[in-house]
């Protein structure tokens, strides 16, 4: 019977950790550019009619 390759389930399991943890990244870097391309108008908005 064939040993198991720990070393390489090891490593299969940290990259996909790393690579949930990359999507979460990215989609939390996407919320804060949409929250600030949201909140620069506003100011803009608000400055104008002032």
């Amino acid at each position: 019977m064939a040993k198991p390759n720990y070393s390489f389930e090891k490593r299969q399991r940290e990259l996909a950790k790393k690579k949930k943890q990359d999507e979460k990244d990215a989609k939390k870097r996407a919320e804060r550019e949409a929250a600030k391309g949201n909140a620069a108008p506003e100011q803009d908005a608000g400055s104008e009619p002032a």
